[in-house]
């Protein structure tokens, strides 16, 4: 299978090692944003901004020329994964439109100031793309390690499904298909402003028992708002809602838990994002997903009091003290 990986952030370039190594010999490309990374890439073959510390297999061929949909037409056995940001997003798909491979992409979350998830960008740029989303508990870090990790291919079309599972599914990856990528983009979206909410429960020395709760609960928010979007309830339990939560949660890789410890410790939202060196999803999707739950009358307190913290309009223990001074309810209700 000849893989194109668009975006040589820490995700696409472990993505692209991953599909190096599969079994089958792929023929892989990493496209890159502009020459002189494409160049320090060929030299050096790590990526020493966001991976650094991994080698990229020689076979593997860098590049900074732009992907264009007419170079896709008429081809069998081809896979493009777009691993660029949220941000990105809708300029590749694009950029794609006019491919008849399939596509799939690895971004999580909702794109700022249209609110769109990413299949809802692709339904306005690029209808007639075969397209579909990678998703699931997974660090970049533990993918290039090459440690047991668990993905969903997401998609609507069988073909789709199937390419991103040829493509990855090997001895340390194993990819399981869903045809719910509704289910599978909220769950990757929500649980980023979820993981922000339980690392201010950790920085603030909450204890073990407000993270589970503050997880158990935020996996409702995301299931409520997931059905109301349409989503089958049954894909929030598995790798990309329980899962992914879980691991965004709790992890210490996780640039959004992150964001809350370094929140809970006093600092501001620009100082705690200008730390990172990555992007952290979770601090742009939060006001959307606000948005659209309020638009859907779904009760999201968590995310609710996430967005005041992020807004400024309230301290992080005064986001504790107004979830803890909530009234009581049915649990399901």
């Amino acid at each position: 299978m000849h893989i194109s990986v668009i975006g040589a952030g820490a995700w696409g370039t472990a993505m692209a090692m991953a599909a190096s190594r599969h079994p089958a010999g792929h023929r892989v490309d990493l496209h890159v944003r502009d020459e002189a990374q494409a160049i320090a890439l060929q030299q050096s073959r790590e990526n020493t901004r966001y991976l650094p510390g991994f080698r990229l297999s020689d076979s593997v061929r860098i590049s900074s020329e732009p992907l264009a949909g007419s170079e896709w037409r008429g081809m069998s056995d081809r896979l493009v994964v777009v691993a660029t940001p949220m941000a990105g997003l809708r300029n590749v798909l694009t950029s794609l439109a006019g491919a008849d491979a399939p596509v799939a992409w690895l971004c999580k979350g909702f794109e700022s100031g249209t609110g769109l998830m990413p299949h809802e960008v692709q339904a306005q740029v690029a209808p007639r793309l075969r397209a579909g989303a990678l998703s699931g508990p997974s660090f970049a870090l533990e993918v290039a390690r090459q440690q047991p990790t668990a993905l969903v291919a997401a998609s609507p079309h069988a073909s789709v499904r199937d390419a991103m599972v040829n493509a990855f599914h090997g001895p340390s990856l194993r990819v399981y298909a869903n045809h719910d990528m509704v289910g599978v983009e909220v769950g990757g979206a929500v649980k980023n402003v979820l993981a922000i909410a339980t690392g201010l429960c950790d920085g603030l020395n909450l204890g073990l028992n407000a993270r589970a709760a503050l997880i158990t609960r935020g996996l409702a928010e995301m299931t409520r708002l997931g059905t109301a979007l349409g989503a089958q309830s049954d894909t929030f339990m598995g790798l990309s809602g329980l899962g992914d939560l879980v691991l965004t949660a709790t992890g210490d890789l996780s640039r959004n838990r992150k964001v809350g410890l370094l929140l809970a410790q006093g600092q501001t939202l620009a100082q705690a994002v200008a730390s990172l060196g990555h992007v952290a999803e979770g601090v742009y999707s939060a006001r959307t997903v606000m948005q659209r739950a309020q638009l859907l009358g779904v009760d999201m307190p968590i995310t609710a009091a996430v967005v005041a913290l992020l807004d400024g309009a309230c301290s992080a223990q005064q986001a504790v003290l107004a979830l803890m001074g909530r009234d009581p309810k049915g649990e399901f209700a």
